[in-house]
């Protein structure tokens, strides 16, 4: 939406980004800009950077940058008119909304009121005798009645169209029943609940909003767990089942598993640090989310094929993240037969009890020692063609690992498991490293030097066709950014004049802010340019530029592209390539 200018200009004044980033990211100051971890991919080494002066913050790991409004657009996953509200009620501003846009968010939080009130229906109809089924279920599996306040949990009734009937009671359509996923279309002209005569557990977001449903089928029938579909207030990927109650947890990690029940029961015995998954893998967007509460995780996932495969998956993605990461293997059980079978960790509390899992909890290996540990089970160490292929797995696996001392203690071990000597094992792994880092910076320069592999922008506003114009045209916007006195009265170049159209506009849009006296500033532009176009632009505001020189660097700049757009040239690609290729290498440099 077109929010008034005046109120923008109000919010970002009320919206210090030191202010709204620190309360997400542990800040340090390093000269005139702050430093930390980026919360918008996983690292080791802060390479995420504020500026207070600019007002603008970008990440010299993952490329994304913006000002405050794109930040909570980001971490968030708000559209721009959502992330302005956000800022404002942090602000204590009111909206000035559009009618169009005011029904937007009335559809949204009409969604959120629905399922808070499809909730409390669960919830009430649990306490009644039409609720008796679920009850018993629940006395079954030793879920005691303050665990159930705490989670909320329900009964959906063994009916067709209970929350059917009693929600439009309430006054809300069968559209919005059928938007939020609680109802279903039966392609005839009716519809029917969706959930029916199931334990429901409401999925709760970190800001105590009701986003979605999982459930739990009482008997033997199949499908045994159903979830709410997406819908415009969940996505799956983005929320973590038991976050909204782990993230107040006094331990000092999270314990990731599989089902929400056995979170339920694991918050039961004392570990509210439990959350799982909705039905999908660890996702990028939960790592993401998880980092705003912890710094440690523990894998605890099902002890079979499948746990094995997701916490590899998991391992994975978590590998080079500032996470410290353990995974706790959960014993097979022996049944009366004397078949050993899995257990997942709410079989294990009840069978184990606590204070065993508290053992395992403290004893829970790394995810190297468990990587290893899947290698070496694959392997007769007795054997030895079957050792020499357990080394060079190994050494492939170690190569990975960033810490020189990390490799020596791990190559250490596992040259004692194959029985080999330790030095042996640390030239295998200091081999299969220099291949890695060879490979990846073949695939490095590939990528810089071929135009053809390079991957392109899928916006075509991105592309320099003139990267010799382009250069002077970032010049220009960094100058107006540092400096509006060092311009003329009247604007020296016209948007036609640039190769770039993106530079172009954002020249166009920065000068109109100068001309109505509220200064050049990036983070004004949030509502004009994409996110990706942000990240660009807020790319070109980190290189080095200096207003000692302003004025004769803006005329050489001006004449760089008035001379471009008369000759018109077309660079030779490959070269064009290659001075990228050493503009890459020159901004790493002044990174450091």
């Amino acid at each position: 939406m077109a929010f008034p200018q005046s109120f923008l200009d109000e919010l970002l004044a009320r919206s210090d980004i030191v202010d709204v980033v620190g309360s997400y990211v542990s800040l340090t100051r390093k000269g005139s800009n702050l430093f930390g971890l980026c919360p918008f991919h996983s690292e080791k080494t802060g390479s995420f950077s504020v500026s207070p002066d600019k007002q603008i913050y970008y990440c010299f790991g993952c490329k994304k940058g913006g000002g405050v409004v794109n930040f909570i657009m980001e971490e968030e996953n708000l559209s721009f008119p959502d992330a302005v509200r956000f800022l404002a009620k942090r602000a204590g501003l009111e909206v000035p909304e559009e009618e169009g846009d005011r029904e937007a968010g009335r559809r949204r939080q009409r969604l959120l009121d629905l399922n808070r009130d499809a909730a409390r229906f669960y919830y009430r109809l649990l306490q009644q005798p039409e609720g008796q089924a679920v009850r018993d279920y629940l006395d079954r599996r030793k879920i005691r009645r303050a665990t159930t306040v705490n989670f909320g949990m329900g009964a959906s009734p063994d009916a067709w169209d209970a929350l059917l009937n009693a929600m439009t009671a309430q006054g809300y359509t069968k559209a919005e029943l059928l938007t939020a996923g609680l109802i279903v279309d039966n392609k005839r002209g009716g519809f029917y609940d969706k959930f029916r005569n199931r334990l429901m557990l409401p999925v709760i977001d970190t800001r105590g909003d009701v986003v979605a449903f999982g459930s739990r089928v009482l008997d033997k029938s199949e499908p045994k767990y159903m979830n709410s579909s997406e819908t415009p207030v969940y996505s799956k990927r983005r929320v973590l089942y038991g976050l909204n109650l782990a993230k107040k947890s006094k331990r000092p990690n999270i314990i990731l598993c599989e089902g929400n029940l056995d979170i339920v029961t694991l918050h039961q015995a004392g570990f509210d640090n439990a959350v799982a998954s909705m039905g999908t893998a660890l996702t990028a967007e939960q790592i993401r989310l998880l980092s705003r509460f912890t710094k440690e995780l523990v894998l605890c996932y099902d002890n079979d094929n499948a746990g094995k495969i997701a916490t590899e998956r998991a391992l994975q993605l978590l590998n080079g993240s500032e996470f410290s990461v353990k995974v706790l293997q959960l014993p097979r059980r022996r049944t009366e037969d004397g078949e050993l079978v899995k257990q997942d960790a709410d079989d294990f509390i009840k069978n184990q009890g606590p204070a065993a899992f508290e053992r395992l909890l403290s004893g829970s290996e790394n995810g190297v020692e468990f990587r290893m540990a899947q290698i070496a089970g694959k392997y007769d160490l007795e054997n030895d063609e079957a050792r020499v292929a357990y080394s060079g797995e190994i050494s492939q696996l170690l190569a990975t690992l960033p810490n020189e001392v990390e490799r020596e203690i791990y190559a250490t071990r596992a040259a004692n498991a194959a029985r080999i000597t330790p030095e042996a094992m640390k030239i295998d792994v200091e081999r299969a490293r220099k291949q890695r880092l060879r490979k990846e910076n073949r695939a490095e320069l590939r990528k810089n030097l071929n135009p053809a592999a390079q991957s392109q922008p899928k916006e075509r506003s991105l592309r320099y066709d003139n990267l010799r114009s382009a250069r002077a045209e970032e010049g220009v916007l960094r100058l107006l950014l540092l400096d509006e006195g060092l311009f003329p009265p009247q604007p020296p170049l016209k948007e036609e004049d640039f190769s770039s159209p993106l530079l172009g506009r954002v020249f166009t849009l920065l000068w109109q802010a100068k001309e109505e006296g509220r200064g050049a500033a990036l983070p004004a532009l949030a509502g004009e340019l994409t996110p990706e176009e942000m990240n660009h632009v807020t790319a070109v505001c980190q290189r080095p530029e200096s207003v000692r020189n302003g004025r004769q660097a803006l005329a050489d700049y001006i004449r760089v592209i008035q001379a471009e757009k008369r000759s018109g040239s077309q660079e030779d690609p490959l070269l064009a390539a290659a001075e990228k290729y050493k503009d890459k290498k020159g901004e790493k440099r002044n990174v450091k």
